[in-house]
Order: structure tokens, then sequence, then C-alpha cells
């Protein structure tokens, strides 16, 4: 099969569930366009202990994780605008990711083992997620300290807009940059959420 006919299917499969796709042509079109370098983000649900979980792939990293508050059709088609047009649906792509994150919730794993991929963050913010995913597990580190590793001690507020922004929350820790002065502060998914997953790693 050409990369143009492989691109020409994977048009038509863009946003499809391929595991329930009837066409088995299609399932094989999506694993040739995989070998020839045609899909640039893959994506796929999860159920969690705190909802349904869009997770988005590149042959980079794991580029965006999105929570049940946020529209996923919007972030397919951020993902889309920004990143790539050729983008499949396909959870038995993301099968080893998804058990990662379900062993993670579960407590059987206490980090998830992936690389990243920042295209979606630049600048200050791309550094300080940098700088929060080297935050251990079972660890926490106030926002002013996140802002001293990266070099400016005094951007603590510049700090947590960024965590705010994390696209790749839980695998980019955002949940272990905490205020200085106590408690576990804000989170998208609201402070019960933070607390819960600091638990689950020990920190709390």
């Amino acid at each position: 099969m050409m990369p143009d006919e492989i691109e020409t299917m994977l048009r038509q499969a863009a946003k499809v569930d391929v595991t329930d796709a009837a066409d088995a042509a299609l399932r094989g079109a999506i694993r040739a366009a995989d070998r020839a370098g045609v899909v640039d983000v893959t994506v796929a649900t999860m159920d969690s202990p705190f909802g349904e979980i869009l997770l988005a792939v590149t042959r980079r990293g794991l580029v965006r994780v999105a929570f049940q508050w946020h529209e996923h059709g919007d972030v397919v088609e951020d993902l889309t605008e920004r990143l790539s047009p050729r983008l499949v649906e396909s959870p038995e792509r993301l099968d080893d990711l998804r058990r990662q994150f379900d062993d993670y919730f579960e407590g059987r794993q206490r980090k998830i083992d992936v690389r990243v991929d920042y295209s979606l963050a630049h600048g200050f913010r791309r550094q300080a997620m940098q700088a929060a995913r080297r935050i251990p597990v079972g660890h926490t580190e106030t926002y002013g300290e996140v802002a001293e590793r990266v070099g400016h001690p005094r951007a603590a507020r510049a700090v947590g807009t960024a965590m705010a922004q994390n696209p790749v929350a839980i695998v980019v820790p955002c949940h272990r940059v905490v205020p200085a002065g106590g408690g576990v502060g804000s989170y998208g998914g609201g402070p019960a959420m933070k607390q819960a997953l600091l638990e689950i790693e020990g920190a709390l």
C-alpha cells in the first residue's frame, strides 16, 4: 500500500475508534501507516477514579492528558490544529500506557514510565514542567522551590500558572507542587483530587 493511499484511508479514519471498526482493511491501513510514519498523533480514552481520561501520544512521547472536565472533542480539534491533522483514535496502540495508568491509580505502580513530548509548552512554562517532572515520587516542592530550580526565584506565581496549564498532568506531576504556606493548593480537578494523587504516591 502506497503512502498516499494510506493517508487517504487515515483521513477517513480520523477520530474513529478503530477497535470498534468493522473494516479490517482500515485497521490494517493504520498499522501500515505506523510503519510508513504517516500517523502523527494517536489518541485513546480510558476510565479512571477521576472520570474518563483522554491520552494523546506522538512519536516523541505523551503530549496530552485530558480529564473529564475538558471537552475531549475540543482537545482533539486543538491537537489537529496545533500538532497535525494526521490523528487517529486507536486504544490498542496505547494499551501499555493505559495499563500503566491503571496500575498507578490502583497503587501497583508509583510512576508512569513514558517519554514526554513538550510540544504544547514553550519557554518558561516548559522549563517549569521539566523541573516538576524531576520531583521524586513521594515528595513535594513548593512553587518557589520550582522557580529556583529554573533560575527565577521570584517567579513562584508564574510557576503556579504553568502548573495550572500543564497539558501532561500526572506524568508531569504538577500535583507535587504545593504552596509554601501548607496544604495541597489548587488543582484542575480540585484539591481533593490533588490530595488523592499525593496519597497514591505516599507523599501524604
